[in-house]
């Protein structure tokens, strides 16, 4: 797969990784990080799935947002939203993995209208793409 990188951002980790800091390059944002406490962690902090369930939340919605005009299939409501859910465990092959649960609300629309947002939502957010290799990722559209 091929990709022409029209953004970069670049974020450093210190210190325990899990349990450190982190921060981003242009110095907007800078975050103690601690692993929970279902994990053996003091939970003092923010922790990686955290980030994670932000970024796909927002990244999923615009990618709605997006597919629903450019494929006319109707307008995502001002009031849309989604809610990531990010999990963290011991995968059966070794090592650890991620589960996802999308939580998809699109107010006023049909539910077959809703459905196809949120499918096509999957063919073009970026999150979804880097999902595919190892996370499974559930979509409940309400």
């Amino acid at each position: 797969m091929s990709v022409d990188p029209k953004y970069w951002t670049e974020a450093t980790a210190t210190g325990g990784g899990r349990n450190g800091l982190s921060k981003l390059a242009d110095g907007k944002l800078t975050m103690t990080m601690a692993s929970p406490k279902e994990l053996g962690g003091s939970g003092l902090g923010h922790n990686p799935e955290e980030l994670f369930a932000l970024g796909y939340a927002a990244c999923y919605l615009g990618a709605m947002r997006f597919v629903a005009g450019a494929e006319k299939l109707g307008t995502v409501p001002e009031d849309a939203s989604v809610t990531a859910k990010v999990g963290i465990g011991p995968r059966a092959e070794g090592g650890f993995g991620l589960a996802v649960t999308l939580q998809v609300s699109l107010p006023g629309l049909p539910k077959d209208v809703a459905e196809k947002i949120a499918e096509r939502g999957h063919f073009i957010c970026p999150y979804s793409h880097f999902s595919r290799g190892g996370v499974k990722v559930e979509t409940e559209v309400a």
